[in-house]
């Protein structure tokens, strides 16, 4: 699969893997230092071009959590298909005593892309049993246990 980059700051970075099997790293375009409790928008200074029929999901580092405390707020991050700006990543800084500080470069997240197909919403009276609803419903009678009963 073909992902087009465009880079929008003269310092970005192509994303990269770090390893076989890996997502791709993003790393920010410019430093950027937050004290404890702020969240921040990281730029990345790409854009990219992900082919129709897909998504593009941010996942956040672990390291970067392990030893800064910094989580993505909106994790997973979702990228649409169309969507041709500028990718920002919403990071938190969890600390309650220290500032975080990143260099520009430093990868702050780890993105995948995925097949994402077009469902179309269609209303329907019952819904069809699941598997895992089935087994619940067993268990619960095994149990001596009544389900609520629904009223919509």
């Amino acid at each position: 699969m073909r992902l087009g980059v465009r880079r929008l700051h003269p310092d970005a970075r192509l994303p990269a893997r770090a390893h076989p099997g890996a997502g791709l790293d993003r790393t920010r375009s410019s430093p950027s230092r937050w004290t404890p409790g702020e969240r921040t928008a990281v730029r990345t200074g790409i854009a990219i071009e992900l082919p129709a029929g897909h998504a593009g999901w941010v996942l956040p580092r672990s390291g970067l959590a392990r030893q800064h405390g910094i989580p993505l707020v909106n994790a997973p991050g979702l990228i649409d298909a169309g969507y041709r700006g500028e990718l920002e990543v919403l990071l938190l800084n969890t600390d309650r005593e220290e500032a975080c500080e990143l260099r520009a470069g430093d990868g702050s997240r780890s993105s995948w892309s995925s097949p994402a197909p077009r469902a179309e919403p269609v209303e329907l009276e019952l819904l069809c049993d699941s598997a895992p609803a089935k087994r619940r419903r067993r268990l619960q009678r095994r149990m001596g246990l009544v389900a609520p009963a629904r009223s919509w």
